[in-house]
């Protein structure tokens, strides 16, 4: 289902607002949000972007740019076609999702990892927003190891030890679980989304007026995690909690994030009348949305968006993120070409994990 065709004017923002709480890395912040139902989105709001000039030569890779780091500016979100992913990879790892979703809880609990946030997760047992229901979901994810990543699983034994004592010692959630070559095609379509996140930050290089491999040397052992999420549709049972989320408003962390979801919509986005709009399924896209580290390297000129999942329908829903960073021990700040003597630095150089750490350490709500 495409977004709404409706082009021109935005809609006009409703008169009625409530105060949403969210984390980031300084700290709890809150954003004004309407109280309006949410509708489409328009193709104004979430954009569709041809990536097929990406392949080509530097005019056609600098016309790709400009498209995407309009889109990164305005609104944080838009779709991408033609991005070269193989439509097969993908499909077969969202069969394999279906197929891992409904082994019986005591299967699937036998990937708990009691070392990492990774592995299974369960209805219910994570929250992502503090002020929000727990999330209705299940989910399977990993993280980024070299064994992984085409351009370094052929040559593991010149893996630098500090990469490898970085790595969460959780092998076990790859313990067989019944289903035949599941990992080999989840990370058929893993492997296709790290080759596409790497040509795209080349893409998001050119457009900040930087050499288009500035950010190379950042994603040699990129932070590049991928998930399984399952919401569980509801049939004909009656929805007792409105206000219940498949998965909480938040920001993401890192510097993109490619998602795929399946035709059952759930995802929305908070546009800029502060207005929640559903992104949905789009055949051949992917949605792309910017990270909360790209935002504060670009002094706040991209812009890393609100987004939430409302999984209220009959059927179930299925969608699979791949979320993509920099190498976890890279101490950045601004990039050069984002300030000027108007527009200083807003933010002191880090890594993205000190600030993710942060984050994370925020816990339950703050006290009214």
């Amino acid at each position: 289902m495409a977004p709404s065709a409706t082009m021109g004017e935005s809609p006009s923002a409703p008169a009625e607002f409530r105060s949403l709480l969210l984390r980031s890395y300084d700290g709890f912040t809150t954003r004004k949000v309407s109280t309006a139902p949410a509708r489409d989105c328009t193709t104004d709001e979430v954009p569709i972007i041809d990536l097929s000039g990406m392949f080509g030569d530097l005019n056609a890779r600098k016309k790709v740019a400009s498209e995407v780091l309009n889109a990164a500016k305005t609104n944080g979100f838009f779709y991408i076609k033609n991005h070269g992913i193989p439509e097969e990879a993908t499909l077969a790892a969202h069969q394999k999702a279906k197929e891992f979703f409904k082994l019986p809880i005591s299967e699937k609990s036998k990937l708990v990892s009691n070392i990492s946030s990774y592995g299974y997760h369960g209805l219910y047992t994570r929250q992502v927003n503090p002020s929000q229901s727990k999330d209705r979901k299940e989910t399977f994810n990993f993280h980024y190891d070299p064994e992984f990543d085409p351009a370094h699983k052929q040559h593991l034994t010149t893996v630098p030890q500090y990469v490898k004592d970085h790595l969460p010692k959780d092998s076990m959630i790859w313990a067989p679980n019944g289903i035949p070559e599941f990992k080999e095609t989840v990370l058929g379509h893993y492997e296709q989304c790290l080759a596409t996140a790497r040509r795209l930050i080349r893409i998001i290089a050119l457009g900040l007026d930087l050499p288009e491999d500035y950010f190379d040397r950042l994603t040699s052992y990129p932070g590049a995690d991928f998930g399984l999420v399952f919401y569980p549709g509801h049939g004909e049972d009656k929805i007792e909690d409105l206000e219940e989320v498949g998965l909480g408003a938040h920001t993401d962390l890192q510097i993109l994030t490619l998602l795929w979801q399946d035709e059952n919509k759930g995802l929305q986005v908070l546009n800029n009348n502060h207005e929640w709009v559903f992104a949905p399924s789009i055949p051949g896209t992917l949605v792309v949305n910017i990270g909360d580290f790209l935002m504060r390297l670009t002094n706040d000129q991209l812009k890393s968006t609100v987004h939430r999942v409302i999984q209220h329908g009959k059927k179930d829903r299925y969608s699979m993120p791949f979320f993509f960073g920099f190498n976890f021990d890279e101490k950045l700040g601004v990039l050069p070409t984002c300030v000027n003597e108007n527009n200083p630095p807003k933010y002191e150089p880090a890594t993205c994990g000190e600030l993710i750490a942060k984050r994370l350490a925020l816990g339950a709500k703050p006290s009214a």
